[in-house]
């Protein structure tokens, strides 16, 4: 609940202190008094967005402070996972400095908006104008029908499979664009893989080809240079190896007085042996016609490929070659495995949308049951605000297709007097009767969620006399598990509360400010008698006040 309220240096609030009190609280004012504005200060420790133009000296910051008493919720989780310091109070504050930045905190902490407005909703729930007027949207029809309900997990078991099945549609529409994109570049991607496949891409084989393509290139200097050796070594002229033959012999003649002469004699021997084996293998080469016109074509064509390739895909290597020739070839087998894919998430979709249609089922169930419980509940309080003649029910109906809530669409059907056929909401009833409406609804998800503080600006819009009574004993009575504040204009509401607060405007200096106090029982007989009186204040319209008072 709400404890107390701090607010300085905000539109007509230079500096405001309140303590809240547990039951049933009112807030009373002149029209301009200020209640709206109050009412727009603590709005920013919920997480309402901030405006410059609110501060009252705009040289100084605005500060709003609310003290919360929260041992009655379970909020353990979202402090230890927003390192926050958990107590029995709460404290949020709210920064606006001159500058135009806001800060928050939560007991003492800086926080962002986002961290207070999820808070500051489990704290209190604010009733506004704006709220009944959409009364009327489905999608709000749908959330007060699920709270009353009060069934979350199967919402929840249901928007656990929506998501795996959002997933996963979202899986499958990545893959289709992906596969469109690969089968059109497919046969780009066949062509060149064959292309480097043909090739015949292998590093020894392309060195055997180049080897082989300077041999043919220079097979005339080969053949000129091996028969130039061979005649040194065994022509009639030179005759090398004749020649170290006779050498031999002349060195073995002496050996018997000359040493060194063995040695020479043996290293000779050697080296003619050498040389008849070198002699050999230069006139096999030289016998031989090597050069084939057509082979030497053949590989200079398969070079020139290969040399092509280096030059259009931009590498030096067959090595770098081969690399681009696999990133083609797993391109090709991406676009087979895409296909695969794009199989095993249609099938997991087709399991999934029976799930989800199962759990759509069970929600739908417990919504039509719930709606018929919801419709008795909401015409008993109707009927205690004296719309005997009302009717309500709730059309619940299938959309196409599924959503987040499911596949329902919730319609509120209402009728305010007898003969008249039941309509959708924005069509048949008055600014008043929605407000009633609205009241009904609120009583009854309020004490569902028992929230801790609800506030209602207003919400007697419309009413007046012995309905306006009525509101307030129904308000009196949803005090009884929660903290309920009423901004009013209507001394019958105001006379049923435990606690009356007066808002009014305090002009001095030339400067207006904004003040609120709590009444004392003698304060709240006159301020219920200024309610009561269009003009000046007589003893019977405090008589009056006394026996609202009394009779409530």
């Amino acid at each position: 609940m709400l404890e107390s309220l701090s607010i300085v240096n905000y539109a007509l609030i230079d500096k405001l202190e309140v303590n809240f009190l547990t039951g049933f609280s009112v807030i009373t004012g002149e029209t301009g008094a200020g209640k709206s504005i109050i009412l727009g200060a603590l709005s920013l420790i919920l997480g309402g967005r901030a405006d410059l133009g609110v501060l009252r000296d705009k040289n100084r910051k605005c500060v709003i402070e609310g003290v919360f008493r929260n041992d009655k919720l379970d909020l353990s989780d979202f402090f230890i996972q927003n390192d926050l310091d958990i107590d029995k109070q709460t404290i949020i504050r709210r920064e606006l400095l001159p500058s135009g930045k806001s800060r928050a905190f939560i007991n003492d902490t800086p926080v962002n908006l986002k961290t207070i407005a999820f808070l500051g909703n489990k704290f209190v729930n604010i009733h506004s104008q704006n709220q009944t007027l959409r009364l009327s949207d489905s999608s709000f029809q749908l959330n007060v029908l699920d709270d009353f309900i009060d069934k979350p997990d199967y919402l929840l078991n249901y928007q656990e499979f929506y998501r795996s099945h959002n997933s996963l549609v979202n899986r499958l529409n990545e893959l289709t664009v992906l596969n469109e994109k690969a089968i059109k570049d497919e046969d780009y991607f066949r062509f060149q893989f064959d292309e480097l496949n043909n090739a015949t891409l292998d590093v020894e084989t392309f060195e055997d080809l180049e080897n082989r393509a300077r041999i043919l290139e220079h097979a005339e200097e080969i053949k000129q240079a091996l028969s130039e050796a061979e005649s040194i070594l065994t022509g009639e002229e030179t005759a090398v190896l004749s020649n170290i033959s006779s050498v031999i012999k002349s060195v073995g003649r002496i050996k018997s007085y000359l040493p060194i002469a063995t040695d020479l004699e043996e290293r000779l021997s050697s080296l003619l042996i050498e040389l008849e084996d070198i002699s050999s293998e230069i006139e096999s080469a030289n016998s031989t016609d090597d050069f084939d016109a057509v082979e030497f074509q053949i590989i200079n064509d398969r070079l020139d490929l290969v040399y092509s390739l280096f030059k259009k895909h931009n590498v030096l290597s067959v090595i770098e070659l081969i690399d681009v020739r696999n990133d083609y070839d797993m391109k090709l087998n991406e676009i087979s495995s895409l296909e695969s894919e794009i199989d095993v998430v249609k099938k997991e979709l087709n399991i999934l949308e029976k799930d989800l249609k199962e759990k759509a089922g069970l929600l739908h169930d417990v919504r039509k049951r719930g709606g018929s419980r919801f419709a008795d509940s909401i015409m008993k309080v109707l009927y205690s605000l004296g719309m005997k003649d009302a009717g309500f029910r709730v059309e619940i109906d299938k959309l196409p297709g599924f959503g987040s809530y499911g596949f329902d669409k919730v319609k509120f059907m209402f009728n305010a007097n007898l003969g008249i056929p039941q309509g959708e909401i924005s069509k048949i009833a008055s600014g008043g009767e929605l407000s009633r409406l609205m009241l009904a609804i609120k009583s009854l998800i309020n004490h569902q969620q028992m929230m801790p503080t609800v506030i209602f600006d207003e919400i007697d819009s419309g009413v007046s006399g012995d309905i306006a009574g009525k509101v307030g004993s129904i308000l009196k009575k949803m005090s009884n598990s929660h903290q309920v504040i009423s901004i009013t204009h209507l001394p019958q509401i105001a006379s049923k509360a435990d606690h009356h607060y007066k808002v009014y405007k305090v002009t001095s200096n030339k400067n207006t400010t904004t003040s609120l106090n709590l009444l004392s029982k003698d304060g709240r007989v006159e301020e219920i008698a200024t309610m009561l009186s269009s003009k000046k204040v007589t003893e019977t319209a405090l008589g009056v006040a006394r026996e609202l008072m009394n009779d409530s």
